[in-house]
C-alpha cells in the first residue's frame, strides 16, 4: 500500500509512529522501537499501543481533532493556501506544536 503523504507522530517529543494517506484512506502504525520503550504511551485512547497497523477510510478522529477550527482554521487555510477538505494537509501544517502531548511533523527527526 503506497502512501501519498506521510506524517510522523511524536508523543512528548519522542517519535511514536507513522500516519499515512493511501489509496484506501489512512493508516497509522506505532514505531517498533517506541513500543519497546517502557515509558511509551498511546497516541489516544482509541489507538492503544499495539504492533498491528490501524486503518481507516476516513481520517482517524483523534488526528482530525488536532486540526484547528473556526477563525484559526481560516487563518491556516488562507496563509498556507490549503483547502479545508484537505485534512491531511491541514494536519501537516497546523499540528506541529498543538496543545497536548502529541505533535505531527512532515519529516522524521
Amino acid at each position: 500500500m503506497e502512501a501519498y503523504r506521510t506524517a510522523y507522530v511524536y508523543v512528548r517529543d519522542t517519535f511514536a509512529g507513522t500516519l499515512k494517506e493511501t489509496d484506501y484512506g489512512y493508516s497509522f502504525i506505532y514505531d517498533t522501537e517506541y513500543l519497546k520503550n517502557e515509558n511509551a504511551s498511546a497516541v489516544s485512547l482509541t489507538m492503544p499501543l499495539k504492533s498491528e497497523e490501524y486503518t481507516s477510510k476516513t481520517m482517524f478522529a483523534f488526528f482530525d481533532g488536532l486540526i484547528p477550527e473556526g477563525w484559526l482554521l481560516d487563518v491556516v487555510t488562507h496563509n498556507w493556501k490549503i483547502d479545508r477538505k484537505d485534512r491531511f494537509g491541514l494536519l501537516l501544517v497546523a499540528c506541529k506544536d498543538p496543545i497536548g502531548n502529541v505533535c505531527i511533523k512532515g519529516a522524521k527527526e
